[in-house]
């Protein structure tokens, strides 16, 4: 027993020490945790409970599948479980749209069932629900219309004139600066009016990403003011759900290092404690999420602590775990991936609308087999590709290295490793007339390019290679290659990762041929591996 006990502990310490050598890990193993949460873009995070268990759901804009799904057991652990949906029913999300798609969902629970509420800005209002958060969320577009933003679903416990409990829909607008509320039909399928203008007012610009709550008889709208990058957060209440509303600022940066922390949710434990989950944005590495507490006075709300002693709170970096009662396992968003399973891993999204065609896990298993696909698009300008298989930055340094066997048929075709964003920076094994050779390239979402600048490249006698790139702190990226994944060789030049439309840079695969010709090509590689 005392040697099996043991082989336990060294399995849990070289599993802890697996995790911690990969990426950002905020359980510190002590009872506290560290800010941010989770060190990657999950922008405008929503958060539920729904008895011991915490889901999370953030914006995907025009990254498939969309709208992840992820589950915690104590705020601070999170692993990925969905996405809401495989793809948009719109032809124009079969190529990248970006900045568009699934903008800062609502999630909710109520009578037994899972809702996501969530806007795109041209299309109007969705709604998906189900009983498994786990499993298949049925879909349903609720409003075709333009201009929606942020949308959250409420279900008022209080009996309307007519003694029906109504159900409401408050939202915000492009650019923000007003809120508006609906009523709504019991099911969340449709909206019963117009809506009606419940806040305004120029001392909190651009409030937007509404979420509404009712307790101890009054209601709070939660909402972020301010703009993204030096935003606050607001709260809103009143005993009449259409206002007047009374306003206070919870939260602000203050004298901390964590600009603009604001747009996130309210969450009430079991044990009576409330936390505020929200996003900081981090420019390339996107918007991350940070936990605070929250303590109530006068039925008013104070996220973090007021360090400065100015009735506002500020973030917190390190606090004591939130009291769930349960004991979790220290654990992250997945990032590596073997390609063992005949599913793609929930950490990887395509650009647009997936096809079945663009890979295979089956034809060679252990394998993720990337098939060529035809991008004539500005001579394979990557802002148009629609088949990168990309995810998110999971810290603020890492290190991914790749194994590729690449079966290019036709001059020009490539595969290869990618860092994506308004500009992209990329090393590729590349078919030429007499065999394969390697090219590191760069480019912008500039339309006016006519093709990505290849930056060097170095012809090759082998189809096997593995590619790497790292990223430092300051998000200054440099690849490399090796053949023997023994000593590797530094190719290119060192530059700064970018941003994408409205979220973080991205990391991950591609195969593509830029020529009008389909080609029968192909890429397999065999794994994916963050340390």
């Amino acid at each position: 027993m005392k040697k099996r006990h043991q082989l336990l502990v060294c399995s849990i310490i070289l599993s802890l020490n697996s995790i911690t050598a990969q990426i950002w890990v905020p359980d510190l193993g002590n009872g506290t945790y560290q800010n941010p949460v989770i060190y990657a873009d999950y922008s405008d995070p929503d958060v539920i409970r729904v008895n011991d268990d915490f889901f999370l759901v953030a914006s995907s804009f025009n990254c498939m599948p969309g709208i992840p799904v992820l589950h915690s057991k104590d705020l601070i652990n999170w692993r990925i479980i969905n996405h809401i949906y495989q793809s948009l029913p719109f032809e124009k999300y079969n190529k990248p749209v970006h900045g568009e798609g699934s903008w800062a969902p609502s999630i909710r629970f109520h009578n037994g069932l899972y809702y996501v509420f969530f806007c795109t800005p041209h299309e109007g209002l969705f709604m998906a629900r189900t009983g498994d958060p786990s499993g298949q969320w049925e879909l349903h577009h609720i409003v075709d219309v333009e201009m929606w933003e942020d949308p959250c679903p409420f279900w008022d416990d209080t009996p309307g004139p007519d003694g029906e409990k109504n159900a409401y829909l408050v939202r915000s607008k492009l650019c923000g600066n007003a809120l508006y509320l609906h009523k709504m039909s019991a099911d969340g399928t449709k909206i019963l009016d117009n809506g009606t203008m419940i806040f305004q007012d120029i001392s909190q610009p651009t409030i937007e990403g509404p979420k509404l709550y009712k307790r101890g008889g009054y209601y709070y709208i939660f909402a972020p003011a301010g703009g993204v990058p030096h935003g606050w957060q607001t709260v809103l209440r009143s005993k009449n759900i259409y206002g007047p509303y009374e306003t206070r600022n919870i939260i602000h940066q203050g004298n901390t290092d964590i600009n603009g922390p604001h747009q996130g949710a309210l969450v009430e434990l079991k044990s009576g404690e409330c936390w505020f989950m929200h996003f900081q944005d981090k420019g390339l590495y996107g918007r991350i999420v940070h936990l605070q507490p929250v303590n109530w006075m006068n039925n008013w709300p104070l996220a973090g602590t007021d360090i400065n002693n100015d009735g506002i709170g500020e973030p917190v970096a390190r606090y004591k775990k939130p009291v769930t009662g349960k004991n979790s396992t220290v654990m992250v968003p997945q990032t590596s991936d073997e390609f063992n399973s005949d599913k793609l891993g929930l950490q990887w999204q395509w650009h647009a609308n997936p096809k079945n065609e663009w890979y295979s896990l089956l034809i060679n298993p252990g394998s993720l087999r990337l098939y060529t696909v035809n991008n004539p698009t500005q001579n394979g300008n990557f802002w148009f590709v629609p088949n990168l298989l990309l995810q998110k930055f999971p810290s603020p340094a890492f290190t991914v290295t790749t194994r590729i066997d690449f079966k290019g048929d036709m001059e020009n075709d490539r595969a290869g490793l990618i860092i994506m964003g308004e500009r992209w920076k990329y090393l590729a094994m590349v078919k030429t007339k007499t065999g394969t050779k390697l090219e590191t390239g760069e480019g912008s979402f500039n339309q006016c390019d006519d093709m990505t600048l290849v930056v060097e490249s170095a012809e090759i006698n082998n189809n096997v290679c593995y590619l790497r790139v790292t990223l430092n702190p300051d998000g200054i990226c440099q690849f490399s290659y090796s053949t023997d994944n023994q000593k590797y060789a530094l190719t290119g030049k060192e530059s700064k990762a970018q941003k994408g439309r409205w979220i973080g840079a991205k990391v991950g695969l591609f195969c593509i041929s830029p020529g009008i010709s389909k080609s029968p090509g192909y890429a397999d590689f065999d794994w994916f591996r963050f340390e």
